[in-house]
């Protein structure tokens, strides 16, 4: 899912927003009648092709990601790519096991027929009404399923379930104790049916498990939605988000 790119009035900052490989700079309609680039896609392709963009750049980013791109972010970290990192209500890392009632049936279209693991799935309108637009109306969420929804990944859903269960070896494995690591935070919005804040509490009880210095910071956010990039009010959370990324950033900056 894309955020927008201009969450601060004046952000000083370039923004940059490269898409999925199989999405990259294609339209809604352009990918809804042509998935066939997102079969087969995995997360570890995935960030390949992210950590390739950013090493091309003049100097290291504030990385955010969303979702599973919440999980992509902290893969990033871990490869050491970022001066800052946000996860904006992402998924389970490897070892994370918390996985309430929800969150199952968000995913349960997808990973309910094994036989699937590498097509892209269209999410119902009546799942994306669940998934994304509990907090509208059946009407308004199918308006927004017609303008925003796109076929899913499948591979990348049968990858985080797995991986969950597989802290060492699991495909988003991640250092935890890494002491190293760029300042990295998490958020969480109240009412996500797919991410709910028991997910986000897990993931940074287990960075904080070792007591080490990196930094993991942890933001609830009230009445949010697994939408909260595109949520009325977006813009709040954007900039608690860049605000954060760059005061940790510049105090990285004057201690290295």
């Amino acid at each position: 899912m894309r955020a927008n790119a201009g969450a601060t009035r004046s952000c000083p900052y370039e923004v940059i927003v490269p898409g999925w490989p199989g999405i990259d700079d294609r339209t809604v309609a352009e990918v809804r009648d042509d998935p066939s680039a997102l079969k087969g896609i995995g997360l570890k392709q995935i960030v390949d092709h992210y950590e390739r963009i950013i090493r091309a750049l003049p100097q290291k980013p504030i990385i955010m990601g969303h979702s599973f791109g919440g999980v992509i972010t902290q893969m990033l970290a871990d490869r050491g790519v970022g001066v800052a990192y946000v996860g904006v209500e992402p998924g389970q890392t490897a070892g994370i096991t918390t996985l309430p009632l929800s969150t199952l049936w968000t995913g349960t279209p997808i990973l309910s027929n094994p036989f699937g693991r590498n097509g892209a799935k269209p999410l119902s309108k009546a799942h994306f009404h669940f998934t994304f637009g509990n907090d509208l109306s059946r009407a308004e969420s199918d308006r927004l399923w017609e303008t925003s929804a796109v076929n899913s990944s499948n591979r990348v859903f049968f990858e985080g379930v797995a991986s969950a269960f597989n802290e060492k070896g699991g495909v988003t494995h991640v250092d935890y104790d890494r002491t190293d690591r760029a300042p990295l935070l998490i958020m969480s919005g109240e009412i996500d049916h797919v991410v709910p804040p028991a997910i986000g509490e897990a993931i940074v009880k287990k960075y904080r498990r070792s007591g080490g210095p990196a930094v993991v910071d942890y933001k609830e956010w009230p009445g949010r939605t697994h939408r909260i990039v595109s949520q009325d009010g977006w813009e709040e959370v954007a900039d608690y988000a860049l605000e954060w990324g760059v005061s940790h950033a510049e105090a990285q900056s004057t201690t290295a």
